[in-house]
């Protein structure tokens, strides 16, 4: 019953956000649920000819799974390539990475089938994690589908962390987002270099704050409901390398490429070129799963040849020297001058607009009508949200959060900080997470 009313509830949710997509929604519940229990079935032959049956057999498994997988990803291309009329569904990225999952552990063996389509219909559609993640595997929250506990100390524990998501949200990712659309509206050719890089830098912690806000009340309602989810940070703007910004950033998703793409491709155990082949196909295919414009691919493979010359620099040993003393500081400031840069490529999705914004924080054209002290008001105006957003990228507010969670101090301000949003949702109205449109 338990299932029922959190299936239930998830597609009235659900249909709150997307009424349009409630039908594919479950339409692709109900047939991937049935090609699970057939990929999963064990069939016993007897007699002679046994092993030409097994063999023929085998051979229908192989042509079921090339089709479940050539059908999921065929409706997510489909959607991703503006066939849709009201635009991609909400989701839906996440609930086909998530089925696919379960349609390739079924397929190989690594988990066995569902038989129970309540069960596998919640895991789907559970809606803390359904339109924008973490990725979960049916592997982390079977357990909890079949038998959990619903606690007083649980529904309190999820609340506190509901509520540092939501204050990363509304109180720091909206916020910094006032002053990429300050930018925006002023125009891309009319603002100064020093203002390009502190709005990309703006644009680096409002798309961290707001997904890892997303995260973590993704989690924080997960516990409430009795179930686990994964973490999907782990402060990535400490990395000290793109390679390891994204093995901090997204952490579901970076899993899932790696898994079911990255290693049955050969991961890195067949020479160095066919790593790199197996990387451009891992980060072209992350590119594409993000969205269809062109400035998406430029990320990805932006990102990608910065991975693979890190990957060289490794091989002949330079990474080193960056190990001891004051060098140790250079792969940091290498990583927080070269992501804003990355990111401003994801955010502007016209590819002229993009031109013109790099040649700005570059200082490579003149520009028009530019104010040279705009970058001083801007940073007047906003100077305290980096400052907390700083110390937001470190571990210092989640060891605090440890710490006093569970005191009365602790409480109290976690009950201010829950009303303050309340308050700040009810002045600035609907602001919506940024991976709803992917």
């Amino acid at each position: 019953m338990k299932n029922a009313v959190l299936l239930t509830g998830s597609l009235i949710f659900y249909a709150l956000g997307e009424p349009g997509y409630l039908v594919l929604l479950m339409v692709s519940v109900l047939a991937n649920y049935g090609l699970g229990l057939n990929l999963g079935r064990s069939v016993r032959q007897k007699g002679k000819g046994k092993k030409q049956k097994k063999n023929e057999y085998d051979r229908k498994r192989k042509y079921l799974f090339a089709a479940a997988v050539a059908g999921n990803v065929g409706i997510l291309v489909l959607f991703k390539a503006g066939a849709g009329e009201q635009g991609i569904p909400l989701g839906i990225s996440f609930y086909t990475f998530q089925i696919l999952s379960y349609l390739i552990d079924v397929y190989t063996g690594e988990q066995r089938r569902e038989t129970s389509f309540v069960c596998l219909a919640t895991y789907v559609t559970m809606f803390p994690q359904l339109v924008s993640g973490p990725i979960v595997g049916y592997e982390e929250v079977r357990g909890s589908l079949h038998g959990r506990k619903f606690t007083a100390a649980g529904l309190q524990d999820g609340l506190k962390v509901f509520t540092m998501g939501l204050a990363a949200k509304v109180l720091l990712a909206d916020r910094l987002g006032l002053l990429w659309r300050e930018v925006q509206v002023t125009g891309f050719e009319s603002i100064s270099t020093p203002l390009a890089w502190l709005a990309a830098a703006a644009y680096s912690l409002k798309i961290y704050f707001d997904f890892y806000g997303y995260s973590l009340m993704a989690i924080g309602l997960g516990r409430m409901l009795g179930f686990e989810l994964p973490e999907n940070f782990s402060t990535p703007y400490m990395a000290c390398s793109v390679r390891d910004f994204y093995r901090r950033w997204h952490m579901t998703l970076g899993r899932w490429f790696r898994r079911y793409v990255y290693i049955p491709l050969g991961g890195n155990r067949r020479g160095e070129l066919r790593t790199v082949c197996n990387l451009l196909v891992v980060w072209a295919l992350t590119a594409v799963w993000h969205g269809g414009t062109a400035n998406f691919l430029i990320w990805g493979m932006l990102l990608w040849l910065f991975i693979v010359l890190e990957r060289q620099l490794c091989a002949l040993g330079i990474d080193r020297i960056f190990r001891k003393g004051v060098f140790r500081a250079i792969p940091h400031l290498y990583l927080w001058a070269v992501i804003p840069v990355t990111w401003i490529c994801f955010a502007v999705t016209d590819v002229t607009q993009l031109q013109i914004y790099l040649t700005r924080m570059f200082g490579m054209s003149e520009g028009i009508r530019v104010s040279a002290g705009d970058w001083a008001k801007a940073l007047q105006n906003y100077w305290y949200l980096f400052a907390v957003g700083a110390l937001g990228c470190t571990s210092a507010l989640k060891k605090l959060f440890i710490r006093w969670k569970d005191s009365v101090l602790g409480t109290l301000l976690l009950v201010g900080l829950f009303w303050l949003c309340v308050w700040r949702l009810q002045v600035e109205g609907q602001n919506p997470f940024m991976y709803f449109k992917f």
